[in-house]
């Protein structure tokens, strides 16, 4: 009998929870899952305030539902259920109404208001990811109206922002305000210090789940962005233009076109319509042990919607996403044992990690360790280790190409060098400027291709001198001694400072037409471990000492790379013959490939890889490290402007992201 079971809500807890019910039950046909939300997409709830700050793209808060179900047994469905029968065990909503045998409620919560007055009618929530896009147009509109504003007061009001509560959200939101503030002061020509920001809550100090000292912290550095904290204050009134707040008995009365409101939560309508399931604090849904609402087995809760009291514990959990991933797993892991009756059932004793703050692109503060020891950490690895554990969670949500999305949006592409790392990774050098040094590096591999066809590569077998010439100047320069190639080395084109690297043709000539003695007359050892080391040599000819080269080698390990010689690459005339022509062949391809600029990452990655074996083989010349610089340099991008990769990559791209393999890993690029 088929058995059936929803997942309502694709927040962090109902898509995890999904995604793991999917890989536990895949070749169960008799388990059907499904996902309901009334968005078809997940948010990024954590980064709202990037975008409403108009720090990121708001790509990079939204992901396509279908996207991270592709190829999964979870049926992606878009309603907005407005009831929930739990005797008839069915959901409805707006299209149709969907049986159940087993329900995950992982509706998460929504925006308390606490009966305020105008609260909700006249403040800007941040709770979606239309709230999001709403709050960034009104910013850049209200600055747009303050430039050509000419009565002072309502200039006043216009460049007045409050933002309601203190917490995590509050203070995130208030220092990326402050960031943006800057820019948009400079771009709509208002004076900077006529914009006021100002933090506003009931706390005795800022994010109280911190210590004392961070949130002492975390209000120093809001101030110091321009931010005005003011804490022990209740807000009585929002209307149409102002905000009335009460501090030290005294009732203030301020204008304003723009509150932010960020203070507290409660469970989503839908947990407060569901009177059938016991409800703990601010309409969260009472959980046991294994997280099924009581009375209800076959009800479960995860995420924002639980509230659950760990053994030993005086508060509920909290709503974080480290408490959506662990409930996620925890579901999981029950409902498959109810299902499939095998394995026992685990009780939920979750351990949290820590918090962390981020105050604008820049700064951030955590605390972080295991439940009986915290310790804080700098601002640069708190900033580092907050991105870090995005990148894990994206890989469980979207794999590859949520992380690369994220990087992109973080790092690649910042405005406004708003990063932790300022815009030294930001995308600043226009493409069409690589396209020089593409034809260059292409043009070079291609004429080193010419060179060993006419020096007989193709059809005589010529890697025995060409290594061991090299192999000898190196080991007689380490040794201290001078070395003297023998006539046949010096007649040859394997002379050995050809021999040094595969792309040193040129300087094959100097050798062959002046017949010059070549000799170590200065080594050393940059890096020499038992398998790794990084020899640099000098290397003089004795009849022109104003001429110089200077040679480096990589032995990684010495071993490998002895035995790849002498069983593989020199084992015979034939195996020469076949080594000698793909060096020639990928030459070539490489610089066909550069110069058209098709498959530019490809080219250029395995351009990457030749000059790395060509090191650890033979030696790198100093001037043929640009080389490497160059391959680096048009890796990304290199192709997409004046070269065939604008045409090819985007008809690849749209036929790649269809193969149904490709899909379910993610592996492509949006």
């Amino acid at each position: 009998m088929e058995k059936r079971i929803i997942i309502l809500g694709g927040g962090y807890a109902g898509v995890l929870t999904a995604k793991k019910l999917a890989r536990r039950f895949k070749k169960d046909d008799s388990v059907q899952i499904t996902l309901i939300d009334k968005n078809r997409y997940h948010t990024m709830m954590t980064e709202l305030h990037e975008v409403a700050a108009n720090r990121v793209d708001e790509d990079s808060i939204r992901i396509s539902l279908r996207k991270i179900f592709a190829g999964r047994k979870v049926d992606v469905v878009t309603d907005k259920i407005s009831v929930i029968d739990y005797e008839k065990q069915t959901l409805t909503g707006e299209l149709d109404v969907y049986p159940y045998d087993y329900l995950v409620m992982a509706s998460g919560s929504q925006p308390a208001y606490y009966g305020i007055p105008g609260a909700e009618t006249y403040s800007y929530k941040l709770w979606s990811y239309n709230d999001a896009m709403r709050l960034r147009a009104h910013t850049t509109k209200v600055f747009e109206k303050a430039m050509n504003e000419t009565d002072p007061v309502e200039k006043q009001r216009l460049l007045t922002f409050y933002i309601a509560g203190a917490g995590f959200t509050g203070v995130e939101m208030a220092g990326e305000l402050a960031e943006w503030c800057d820019s948009l002061a400079e771009q709509f020509e208002v004076a900077r210090d006529e914009v006021r920001i100002i933090e506003v809550d009931m706390l005795d100090r800022v994010v109280p789940t911190l210590t004392p000292e961070l949130s002492a912290k975390a209000q120093r550095r809001l101030e110091k962005m321009g931010v005005k904290v003011i804490l022990k204050a209740g807000i009585h009134e929002i209307g149409d233009g102002y905000i009335i707040f009460k501090k030290d008995d005294q009732v203030i009365r301020d204008e304003t076109r723009t509150v932010i409101w960020t203070a507290g939560t409660e469970g989503a309508q839908i947990n407060k319509d569901s009177t059938a399931l016991k409800q703990g604090g601010r309409s969260r849904l009472v959980a046991d042990s294994y997280l099924r609402a009581e009375g209800k087995n076959n009800v479960y809760i995860v995420g924002d919607s639980m509230f659950y009291i760990p053994e030993g514990a005086k508060a509920p959990v909290p709503q974080m996403v480290e408490n959506c991933e662990h409930s996620a797993s925890e579901v999981a892991h029950n409902l498959a044992v109810e299902i499939t009756g095998q394995g026992e059932m685990k009780a939920y004793h979750p351990s949290f990690h820590g918090v962390m703050v981020c105050i604008g692109g820049r700064y951030g503060l955590a605390l972080v360790g295991g439940d009986k020891k915290k310790f804080a950490l700098p601002s640069f690895f708190a900033m580092f280790v907050k991105h870090l554990i995005n990148i894990v969670y994206f890989i469980q949500v979207l794999g590859w190409n949520k992380v690369f999305s994220y990087l992109r949006h973080e790092f690649f592409t910042i405005r406004k060098k708003r990063s932790f790392v300022g815009g030294h990774f930001s995308n600043r050098t226009p493409s069409f400027m690589l396209v020089p040094l593409r034809l260059l590096l292409g043009g070079t591999w291609l004429f080193e291709a010419v060179v060993k066809i006419q020096e007989g590569w193709m059809n005589t077998p010529k890697l025995t001198g060409f290594f061991s010439g090299a192999a000898s100047v190196f080991e007689k320069a380490i040794q201290g001694a001078n070395y003297v190639p023998d006539a046949t080395a010096a007649a040859s084109t394997e002379a050995v400072p050809a021999a040094t690297d595969a792309v040193a043709s040129a300087s094959t000539a100097v050798v062959e037409t002046t017949g010059a003695v070549t000799q170590a007359v200065w080594d050393k050892a940059l890096v020499n471990w038992d398998i790794f080391g990084l020899i640099q040599v000098e290397l003089i000819k004795i009849a022109n000492a104003s001429s110089s080269l200077i040679g480096y080698a990589l032995r990684f390990p010495n071993v490998v790379t002895e035995w790849m010689k002498s069983n593989v690459i020199l084992v015979s005339e034939g195996s020469m013959l076949f080594f000698q022509n793909m060096i020639v062949v990928s030459e070539i391809l490489i610089g066909l490939a550069l110069i058209g600029g098709l498959f530019t990452f490809l080219a250029s990655a395995y351009s990457l890889v030749l000059l790395v074996m060509f090191l650890m083989t033979t030696g790198l010349y100093l001037g043929q490290w640009w080389m490497v610089a160059a391959g680096l340099a048009v890796l990304f991008g290199g192709g997409s402007v004046f070269g065939l990769d604008y045409y090819a990559m985007p008809w690849l791209k749209k036929v790649w992201k269809k193969i149904p393999w490709v899909k379910k890993s993610y592996l492509y690029n949006d």
